[in-house]
C-alpha cells in the first residue's frame, strides 16, 4: 500500500471513535454543531460506498453517554463495540473487526484528537495500518490540542484529509452513474456553499424541480 495511493471503496474501512455526549462536551477546538454535521456526512459517505464501518465507545454507561442517535441512525444494523480502554487498538474486539475487512488502509474519525484519535493512529501504524485522520470530524479539548495532535501524527506519517475530500475521492468519477445521485444527496445536505450551488445548477441551469418538493407558492 502507498500514501499516494488514491482512497476507494475497496481499499478503506472506516473507525467511528468514542463520539458520545460527554466526550463532545470537552470539544473545543471545532463547533459541535459542524462537527456532528460533518461526522454525520462522513458516515454517509461511507454507506453510499459499502466502506466497513466500524463503531466503538468507551464507558458509555458510566461516563460517556450512547452514541450519537445520527450516528447509529446511518447504520443501525452495526453493533457498538464498547471499550474500557482510551486507546482503541487496545481493544481485541476492535482490532479483530478492522483485520476483518482485509484492508490496510484505515480512516479515523472520533474525540478527542489528542486522546483516542493519537493512540489508537500510532497502535494501529505499529501494527503496518496506514492512517487518515479526518481532521473536521474530529474534536480537541482546546485549539491548541488539537493541532499539536495533529501535528504529532503528522509528523509521524498519519494522512490528514477531510470528509468531503474522502466522499469525493471514493466518488473520484462523475462517470460512476451507480453512486453519482446518492454522493450528490450527501453534498446537498452537508456541503454549506457547494451544496448550495449543487441545488441551484439543478434547478436554475438543468430545471430540475426542487429538491424536497416543496409545496409553497411565490406570490408576485
Amino acid at each position: 500500500m502507498s500514501k499516494i495511493e488514491l482512497l476507494t471503496p475497496q481499499n478503506s474501512t472506516l473507525l467511528i471513535i468514542d463520539h458520545q455526549p460527554q466526550m463532545a462536551f470537552g470539544v473545543v477546538s471545532i463547533d459541535r454543531q459542524t462537527l456532528k454535521n460533518n461526522v454525520v456526512a462522513l458516515l454517509k459517505s461511507a454507506k453510499v460506498f459499502k466502506v466497513p464501518t466500524i463503531l466503538t465507545s468507551v464507558e458509555t454507561e458510566s461516563f460517556s453517554g450512547y452514541m450519537w442517535p445520527e450516528i447509529l441512525e446511518v447504520f443501525p444494523d452495526n453493533d457498538v463495540l464498547e471499550r474500557t480502554s482510551m486507546n482503541s487498538w487496545d481493544d481485541q474486539k476492535v482490532r479483530d473487526a478492522v483485520a476483518a475487512t482485509g484492508r490496510k488502509k484505515l480512516i479515523l474519525s472520533g474525540l478527542w484528537t489528542e486522546v483516542c484519535i493519537n493512540m489508537c493512529a500510532f497502535s494501529a501504524m505499529a501494527d503496518d495500518y496506514e492512517l487518515y485522520v479526518v481532521e473536521d470530524a474530529c474534536g480537541g479539548t482546546s485549539e491548541m490540542a488539537h493541532r499539536a495532535s495533529m501535528d504529532r501524527m503528522i509528523q509521524a506519517g498519519v494522512v490528514p484529509v477531510t470528509w468531503q475530500q474522502v466522499l469525493l475521492e471514493w466518488q473520484r468519477d462523475w462517470a460512476r452513474k451507480e453512486t453519482y445521485d446518492t454522493t450528490l444527496a450527501v453534498v446537498k445536505e452537508h456541503s454549506g456553499a457547494y451544496g448550495m450551488g449543487v441545488d441551484y445548477a439543478y434547478t436554475m441551469v438543468h430545471k430540475a424541480p426542487q429538491r424536497g418538493k416543496p409545496t409553497n407558492k411565490i406570490l408576485r
